[in-house]
Formats: C-alpha cells, structure tokens, sequence
C-alpha cells in the first residue's frame, strides 16, 4: 500500500508529534508499505515566531499537490493542521480521496497564542 503522510512536524524537531509519526512511518515501511512523509523539508519555510524550532511552510500547496498526484497513494493521513496539513486536506478534499486525521496539538490556537495571528 502507498500510504502519504502530511505532517507539519518533522526533523529536526524533538517532540511527541514527531517520534509518533517517525516510529508509525518506519513500522509500516518495514511491513512492506510504501511510505512518502510530506514535512517541512521539502519546502521553503520559516521559522514560527517565538519558537523557531517549528519550520512553516510558505506557499507549499502547489508542490503539496504535484507530490501527491506523482506518488498516487491508497491511504492519506493529515497529521498536523499547518501549511502542509492544509494543502493535503485541500487536494483530497478536491479529488473525492479520503483521509485520516488525528489529534495531536492544537496547532492554530497554538500559533495565534504565539503570533497574534486569530485562530480561526
């Protein structure tokens, strides 16, 4: 199975968002699945003001969407609600795919805390 993962935690982070999907993507690489994690590092970012440890992608929709569309996966699961978590729920929601999702941090609340910038 071809199974995407959207994530707008990765690398060099160190946090409970990151370890789970890492540990997850690696467990079900070694099952045999084909797996893309679609993170931060593929784009160019910033860093989120005051904690710069989380990278935004800027302007990332239209690679978001080549990348899926040239890796065609069974299974798509939107992990975090950033740039990236967006634009991947945006082309599935486009193209009729389904999709996972889970709760992991309240990422809008915690950027508007963060920047002043309103939740919703």
């Amino acid at each position: 199975m071809r199974i995407a993962i959207a994530t707008d935690a990765w690398t060099p982070q160190v946090n409970g968002v990151v370890r789970s999907l890492a540990t997850t993507a690696e467990r079900l690489q070694r099952r045999g699945h084909d797996v893309l994690v679609i993170e931060p590092g593929r784009f160019r970012t910033v860093p989120c003001p005051t904690y710069p440890e989380i990278r935004l992608a800027l302007g990332c929709g239209a690679a978001v969407r080549r990348t899926l569309w040239g890796f065609e996966p069974d299974a798509v699961h939107v992990s975090t609600e950033g740039p990236i978590g967006w634009a991947t729920r945006n082309w599935c929601v486009r193209h009729g795919r389904h999709f996972t999702t889970a709760f992991h941090t309240r990422f809008p609340d915690y950027v508007s805390i963060r920047t002043g910038i309103p939740a919703e």
